[in-house]
């Protein structure tokens, strides 16, 4: 009987302190989930630089995100790719995309400032921004390797400065929004006076927007996520059962 109730004992200390490496762990990036616009971007690259330029394939590549640009961002981004597109001007395509994506970052990042208490919203949409910006990235490293350093470490300061809340308090860290709004501030000027952007006012969005946004599926490391606690729950009821049961059994005798 003490045998079992050894293992027993020694599953529920494995399984706790499981969860408390999470915790410690979980404290990144994450799944992205991809950003669809980013990944459109990458793919039709990949086209233009076919000999000849694949417009057809590229436009074909556009048009299936093209929905969610015109609810983000209005109609003309999109009249410009098009436009683009259909006059084959390879250069005039990849410039407007690429000026699409730094306008995507600043949605991303400006969701965040209004959701910034929201822990699970806020880290997944500075990850959607950080995969967009890492589709920039590699043209941004060519020109200017400094500047691209520069970028992804505000990036990482901007996920610093979230905080973290922690597993019953263990590794939790206080979210700072004025490191938040620097590094945001950052980023931002950077990728407006590298790509020569005007402005990045991209609209307001509705919060059926955000909300959109941050729904779906999220991993199942986000541990301030009560769903994600009852595999623990259920195993930890388990093993008091059994340990119950095994006592009672005992004392019959």
């Amino acid at each position: 009987m003490n045998k079992k109730l050894l293992v027993f004992s020694l599953l529920f200390f494995i399984a706790f302190n499981s969860m408390l490496i999470t915790s410690a762990n979980a404290y990144t990036y994450g799944d992205p989930n991809k950003e669809e616009v980013a990944e459109a971007y990458k793919e039709m690259l990949v086209k233009l630089d076919e000999e000849p330029p694949n417009f057809a394939e590229s436009k074909k590549i556009y048009e299936a995100v093209k929905e969610e640009v015109d609810m983000h961002m209005g109609a003309e981004p999109s009249e410009f790719i098009l436009a683009g597109i259909d006059s084959e001007d390879k250069e005039a395509v990849i410039e407007n995309m690429e000026k699409l994506l730094v306008l995507n970052i600043a949605r991303r990042l400006e969701n965040i400032e209004g959701k910034f208490t929201e822990y699970d919203t806020s880290k997944k949409l500075l990850a959607k921004a950080f995969a967009t910006y890492e589709a920039l990235s590699p043209k941004v490293e060519a020109q200017n390797p400094e500047l691209d350093q520069k970028i992804k470490t505000s990036f990482d300061e901007a996920l610093n400065a979230l905080g973290n809340p922690g597993l019953f308090g263990v590794g939790k860290k206080e979210s700072d929004l004025e490191a938040f709004k620097a590094n945001k501030e950052e980023i931002l000027t950077s990728l407006q006076k590298e790509f020569k952007l005007k402005s990045l006012e991209v609209g307001h969005f509705s919060e059926s927007a955000i909300e959109t946004e941050s729904s779906g599926k999220k991993e199942w490391t986000d541990i301030s996520n009560f769903r994600n606690w009852i595999p623990l729950i259920l195993l930890v009821a388990a093993i008091a059962g059994v340990v119950v049961f095994t006592i009672r059994k005992r004392n019959r005798k």
